[in-house]
């Protein structure tokens, strides 16, 4: 199971802003499990925390050629290369203080984030990483720019950036994103822009901060006193946006294709991402894999036309996900009015392990007599084999039971179960069932 990361140790960056020209520090510093990335801003002794994610970024209209989050007023801008960087070093949680309005561009890149951030250290914590699963396609266009997500066991980029300029031309980018940035060098890819654009962003009043280091000045006969220093930089630039862009969701899986996308349109995206995210939360729970995918949901009313039992035995509360004789998800919710938790234990409410099956079991049982072949049979509980408990579960924990369906017949029935909370396997085991007629 991969765990969630933060810093070992703090680290300071500090430099000028590009877009505002000011000058600005930040620390990076450790952040518990769970907390994701937040900007903690002091002003006039007063400190506000914004978390960076989908729910705080702002339109990039209002704040254009950049990636701002926070609210009117109290804004951080330029996080793209920041946020890209966490998600390159595959970093979940940190907290970063900053003493002004915009992150420092640095080098126009990635590059020193990720190296002070190596020299601080990584460690993993003990919590699991909580990914978002694509699992069918989400897409947006504008303006002859697409970007499309599409389901993948990993988190995967190609995009394909055309230029009416002969210096940058068309350029293609396909590879895996993984926590070794020197893979594709994208950590290396500078900001650029075409010479025409100079002026107008100046007159926005952007750009106050740009020079010809941290940014890649193309005019018609070539990069203004510099150079690229990675093969097809500028399309590596552009994937380097897209992925900090993105890491406002957190991990993801999914392999993104892009067509001369830019911050507007990957911002549109993260939005339809974020109603993706809540339409399935809304009808299951994340795992470590990410999120559960909707299916047919059946209420506890329906449980107990399935199943015979009855309080203080019914120890499923509904059942979240459904794919007749495939997989069933069920949850139970743990209260400290559960009737075992009187003797077991007064001083140490400790749900027990047998139960835990039993809840299992119970949700195997929903699986195989929701088929219309056995509706009205029993499922008498045979064996249970690989039974394996990973840690307690205690009141305020929602389980949530997995079952994935082995082999059924009309008589007996083989089921895989799994019990996790928060994430985490708290038990699992292979169990058998009996089919009888009531």
């Amino acid at each position: 199971m991969e765990k969630q990361k933060t810093l070992k140790a703090k680290v300071s960056f500090e430099g000028i802003g590009l877009h505002t020209g000011d000058r600005v520090g930040i620390t990076i510093s450790p952040a518990p499990p769970n907390t994701g990335i937040i900007f903690v801003k002091e002003k006039e002794g007063n400190k506000s925390f914004i978390k960076a994610d989908f729910y705080s970024v702002l339109d990039p209209s209002v704040f254009p050629r950049r990636t701002s989050v926070g609210e009117e007023g109290n804004e951080i801008h330029t996080i793209e290369h920041l946020m890209a960087a966490f998600s390159l070093l595959g970093v979940d949680n940190a907290q970063i203080d900053i003493n002004g309005s915009e992150v420092p561009g640095m080098d126009g890149s990635a590059k020193d984030f990720i190296e002070g951030m190596r020299k601080a250290g990584l460690e993993e914590q003990n919590a699991p990483r909580n990914y978002i699963v694509v699992r069918e396609p989400l897409w947006v266009d504008e303006g002859g720019a697409t970007l499309v997500l599409l389901p993948a066991p990993h988190f995967r980029v190609s995009y394909t950036l055309s230029y009416n300029s002969e210096v940058i031309g068309s350029q293609f980018f396909d590879g895996v994103i993984d926590s070794v940035p020197e893979a594709t060098n994208i950590h290396l890819a500078r900001t650029f822009c075409l010479e025409d654009e100079v002026k107008p962003l100046v007159d926005m009043g952007l750009g106050k901060g740009a020079n010809y280091q941290n940014t890649l000045v193309i005019s018609q006969r070539g990069i203004v006193r510099n150079s690229t220093r990675v093969e097809n930089e500028f399309v590596r630039h552009k994937v380097l946006d897209l992925i900090g862009d993105l890491y406002l969701a957190g991990p993801i899986k999914a392999h993104v294709v892009a067509l001369r996308s830019g911050h507007n349109l990957n911002i549109k995206l993260l939005y339809k991402l974020r109603r993706y995210k809540e339409r399935l939360s809304s009808s299951g729970v994340g795992n470590q894999q990410g999120v559960y995918p909707a299916g047919e949901v059946i209420e506890i009313n329906e449980i107990m036309n399935i199943l015979p039992h009855r309080y203080p035995f019914l120890l499923v509360d509904r059942i979240i996900h459904m794919e007749k004789g495939k997989k069933a998800i069920g949850i139970k919710n743990v209260t400290i009015n559960d009737y075992f938790f009187q003797g077991h234990f007064p001083q140490k409410p400790i749900m027990p392990g047998v139960l835990i099956i039993e809840a299992m079991a119970q949700v195997g049982g929903v699986l195989m007599l929701a088929q219309a072949e056995n509706r009205g049979k029993l499922a008498y509980f045979l064996a249970a084999d690989k039974v394996k408990f990973r840690r307690t579960v205690v009141p305020g924990d929602q389980l949530v039971l997995e079952v994935v369906s082995g082999k059924i017949k009309s008589k007996t029935g083989q089921v895989h179960t799994r019990a996790l909370v928060g994430g985490s396997v708290v038990a699992e085991a292979d169990l058998r069932f009996a089919l009888v007629d009531k």
